[in-house]
């Protein structure tokens, strides 16, 4: 048995750490996998720990510096310093544009929108009861133009990433009150801001003539960005209008910027660095106060009374919508005084202006305030238009001897032209007609040449001498003057005409196809008519009315007057100039604008003279001469023409332009009655300031501007900032 058992086994002896009868070799499998993660997790540990040591060196050595730069400029936030912009001043130094601090209330909405939707409308409500506005308004001023939800006159129209004024010009309380309490209104930027301001020395208001300005559109500033334009920034203020328009470039000024530290909500902590702006130049104008406030209370006051005067054509009082005034040295093209009506305060713009103020501006039953009548108004001239018409008749076949009938009217077709109250004066030559203002006289020139050179109605290339002068003289295309919009006026001659008949054509063929109804009057139904037929036809009536400045023709006060200075000059035509010079904020002349000659009028001396002198007896013994009784015309020669243009459908226009041998002052009143009658007593007023008129008395030390004539002289620019007037010589001139 012992053989067939072979060896009896011993005892077996456990393997170290194994369970009680375990032998070597004989370990469970599930045991030896867990011991294997578990060495596959503590190598991984080990690769992790490695791999972020291996980072956190490239981090803190490596690249150490870099990071805490780029660390420390995330709570570094660069501010621009929006400059000082220049003033704008008259030729005596007067302040007429200056700046002032206005408290500013505004949203950051980057961080407005950290905030949650709970914590954003708190903030919001706050502002709005802080500046007693609704909340409702302050989030549709947060809104971009041109985005869905955008409201016209609230939404935002300037950089995305700048922070939006809701509130400007606010009391320095409330200012203060939410300067003080940030934790209350995180995001809420409070700062003070340089706005416009109007020191109106004199009272004057220029509103037209210095413009407004606004804030920068993202169109713009993308526009700078792309030429590179540094002078235009998210927070900068552009000129919209006048000068502040036509001089934006050199009265904007070059941003600053500063660099501040803040904290995660926007607060500033402290100041890193700064590079200061540079303030805008000053504008020197030709402009002078003193005049400048006599115009614009004559124009008012004259408006005031034509509406108040009975008009026995209409039967009721003048509406007098409108009217302007301009005063131009008659040597140089310079605007001394230029004023329109209906006007408003430009103080409206200064720190934005309300959806209600711009509808106002632009309202006609308002009067359309924001249009400027001087150079954007277009109006008949009248018979202020009949000394062109004689200097073109007086070179083509007419002399100063010829004698033409002052009927009472003048048969042209079927129609009867008639003069002004039916007067009549007999056989006269053209100084006389001047002085008694003809208008038979000058339909018969009219008729003349268009018989002559023009009967052929269609005949687009027929001569026309009365044309080709209004023409000369500047008429029917924009003086250049230094102000942005200016109107061009229209000569309706007959490209004009057939020009307009074929942009109408359809309108008018359309009221004369159909029956005619109770709304459409007899005078329209014939009209429309006619003109669906052949209105492009030049025809007698046309020529006769053009050369009293009747029909549809239309120029602008200014183009007048700069017409009327080239009678006073020899024939020299300017594009008038308002900018004088460029000072630096330093004093020192950038540059100096000079008068810019654009045409001459090729007329004889004899023709000029014969001129000046008609144009003396309208003031002494024509039209003109019941306004001017006593005032010493020996001393100071005043030349003048009036005019009473006549529209269908409205009142009489009333003009006078005349001019000395310095300057041209033409006035216009817009359905404000006859010429003299109604701007006469103003005008007399005007030149009265310009020479220190008293009486029968000429003091010219009493002249509204210093040696009644402006020199090249520009305003003292002292080194403590105040601006004294040009200094003047022995001779009393200013010098230079």
């Amino acid at each position: 048995m012992s053989e067939q058992l072979g060896r009896v086994p011993g005892p077996r002896h456990p393997r170290p750490g194994g369970p009680p009868g375990a032998v070597p070799g004989d370990e469970p499998r599930a045991q030896r996998t867990s011991r294997l993660r578990i060495i596959v997790i503590q190598a991984l540990v080990l690769a992790l720990f490695a791999t972020l040591l291996v980072r956190l060196y490239y981090l803190q050595v490596v690249h150490g510096e870099a990071y805490h730069a780029q660390a420390a400029s995330q709570s570094v936030r660069d501010v621009v310093t929006q400059p000082s912009r220049g003033l704008i001043v008259d030729d005596q130094g007067r302040t007429l544009v200056a700046n002032r601090l206005a408290w500013v209330i505004s949203v950051d909405r980057p961080l407005l929108g950290k905030l949650g939707s709970a914590d954003r409308a708190t903030v919001l409500e706050r502002v709005a009861d802080a500046t007693s506005q609704r909340a409702s308004r302050i989030e549709k001023m947060l809104v971009d133009c041109g985005t869905s939800g955008a409201v016209a006159g609230l939404c935002w129209n300037g950089s995305p990433y700048q922070a939006v004024p809701v509130a400007t010009d606010v009391k320095r309380a409330v200012a203060l009150e939410i300067s003080e309490q940030p934790e209350d209104y995180p995001s809420v930027v409070v700062e003070q801001q340089s706005v416009r301001s109007y020191p109106s020395p004199f009272g004057v208001n220029l509103a037209h003539v210095l413009g407004y300005t606004s804030a920068v559109t993202s169109d713009e500033l993308d526009t700078a960005t792309e030429d590179n334009d540094t002078s235009v920034d998210a927070s900068s203020v552009l000129g919209r209008a006048g000068l502040e328009k036509e001089y934006d470039e050199w009265l904007r000024g070059l941003p600053g910027t500063s660099s501040v530290t803040v904290d995660s909500q926007g607060r500033v902590l402290g100041e890193s660095g700064e590079e200061e702006a540079r303030p805008g130049d000053t504008l020197v104008t030709s402009i002078d106060a003193r005049v400048q406030s006599v115009v614009e209370k004559q124009l008012a006051s004259t408006i005031a009374e034509a509406r108040r005067t009975f008009d026995t054509v209409t039967k009721k009082n003048y509406v007098a919508d409108s009217g302007s005034v301009v005063v131009l040295e008659a040597d140089t093209g310079r605007v001394v005084a230029m004023a329109s009506q209906p006007t408003y305060d430009p103080e409206v713009w200064a720190g934005g202006i309300t959806e209600k103020q711009l509808r106002r501006l632009y309202s006609e039953a308002a009067g359309t305030p924001l249009l400027a009548r001087a150079t954007q108004g277009q109006f008949a001239p009248g018979s202020t238009w009949k000394p062109f018409m004689s200097a073109g008749a007086l070179t083509h076949g007419y002399s100063t001897d010829t004698q033409l009938n002052c009927s009472s009217s003048f048969r042209v077709g079927n129609r009867d032209f008639k003069n002004y109250e039916s007067g009549a004066y007999g056989f006269i030559g053209f100084a006389r007609a001047l002085e008694v203002s003809c208008n038979t006289f000058f339909y018969r020139v009219g008729y003349h040449f268009w018989e002559k050179y023009g009967s052929d109605e269609g005949d687009l290339t027929a001569k026309d001498p009365l044309v080709s002068e209004a023409k000369a003289f500047g008429f029917g295309e924009a003086t250049g003057v230094d102000l942005p919009g200016e109107a061009s006026g229209r000569i309706a001659d007959r490209r004009w005409k057939r020009a307009y008949w074929k942009s109408m054509r359809s309108y008018y063929c359309g009221i004369a196809r159909k029956p005619q109804t109770r709304s459409t009057s007899d005078f329209l139904y014939q009209f429309a008519s006619e003109f669906c037929v052949d209105g492009y036809a030049y025809r007698a009536g046309d020529a006769a009315n053009f050369a009293i400045g009747q029909g549809d023709t239309l120029v602008t006060p200014l183009q007048l007057a700069r017409a009327y200075a080239a009678l006073a000059n020899g024939g020299t035509l300017f594009a008038p100039r308002i900018g004088k010079a460029i000072v630096g904020s330093d004093g020192t002349v950038i540059r100096r604008i000079r008068p810019k000659v654009v045409g001459t009028v090729d007329l004889p001396q004899k023709v000029l003279g014969y001129l000046d002198t008609a144009l003396s007896g309208v003031t002494r013994q024509g039209t003109m001469s019941w306004r001017m009784t006593g005032f010493p015309l020996d001393d100071v020669n005043i030349r003048s023409k009036t005019g009473s243009a006549e529209v269908y459908g409205k009142q009489s226009t009333s003009w006078v332009a005349s001019y000395s041998d310095d300057y041209v002052v033409v006035m216009m009143v817009s359905q404000g009655g006859t010429g003299s009658g109604t701007s006469g007593p103003a005008v007399r007023k005007i030149w009265e300031a310009l020479y220190g008129v008293d009486g029968e008395d000429v003091d010219t030390d009493a002249a509204a501007i210093p040696g009644v004539v402006q020199s090249e002289g520009l305003p003292v620019f002292t080194d403590d900032g105040s601006i004294l007037p040009p200094r003047v010589a022995s001779s009393g001139k200013a010098s230079s």
